[in-house]
């Protein structure tokens, strides 16, 4: 075709038409320009197929792991919750010395209240992978990639909030690991599942007195404070976050 085309450019030189020479060589550089408009056109359609396949990819993974942590996060809200509620039972008897628990009601708050410390592991997986690549802009939805980088910094806000929750937390167990008070009294009578089996004590301690202790009250004050704004500060915003972010991928994802 290139042959083809410099022969009849050729002959037009030989005949002196040097008009028509002009004019023919215009419109071949005007053909070439078109054809290459056209390839660069087919070329990225078929990047911006890729990338819309790519980004499809990406938007499923993104929900299952985001409907994983916010399974995740309503148990955790959940057990938050009764730690908090067995704190404020608590307190409800260190207000009211006439009206004292039972050791076994006792032990069983204690047991429900802080056997479990609270930290929430999300599915994080395919999004690390994602901003650790730079991945994430191919993410069309740009409110989209503000809600994903803004999730991992509020992560670390919860982090920090859970770390301090957990504190707490040790501080009323540590009051456990002195002469005057008793781990095996709670395990006595709030052993539910009874994995952990062993004789009882016949000089049985007990921790009611725990209930006139105002060091008690503070800590167990300061861990029910502290586990109530994790929910209502940190949690409950975290889950309208995920939320918006699950409502996010729906719209983006093709049917």
């Amino acid at each position: 075709m290139i042959k083809f085309f410099r022969k009849i450019r050729q002959k037009l030189l030989t005949e002196n038409k040097l008009g028509q020479y002009l004019a023919y060589a215009l419109g071949e550089i005007v053909l070439v320009v078109i054809g290459i408009l056209i390839a660069l056109a087919i070329n990225n359609s078929q990047q911006k197929k890729t990338l819309a396949k790519k980004e499809q990819t990406y938007l499923k993974g993104l929900k299952n792991e985001f409907e994983i942590s916010r399974v995740k996060l309503t148990r955790l809200v959940e057990v938050n919750k009764r730690n908090y509620l067995g704190a404020k039972q608590i307190l409800d008897y260190t207000a009211d010395q006439n009206q004292l628990p039972t050791e076994a009601i006792f032990s069983n708050l204690l047991f429900k209240s802080f056997s479990y410390d609270i930290a929430f592991n999300p599915n994080n997986s395919l999004l690390n992978e994602m901003i650790n690549s730079g991945s994430l802009k191919d993410i069309s939805n740009t409110e989209l990639r503000i809600q994903l980088t803004n999730w991992i910094s509020t992560l670390d806000d919860i982090s920090g909030q859970e770390e301090d929750l957990d504190n707490q937390r040790k501080k009323v167990l540590d009051m456990f690991r002195s002469d005057e008070n008793s781990i095996r009294t709670i395990f006595e009578h709030a052993n539910p599942d009874q994995q952990i089996s062993f004789p009882k004590r016949e000089d049985g301690i007990s921790n009611l007195k725990l209930l006139r202790s105002v060091a008690f009250e503070n800590n167990i004050f300061m861990f029910y404070l502290t586990s109530y704004s994790t929910e209502t500060s940190h949690y409950n915003p975290l889950m309208d976050d995920l939320n918006v972010i699950l409502e996010l991928i729906e719209t983006e994802i093709e049917e």
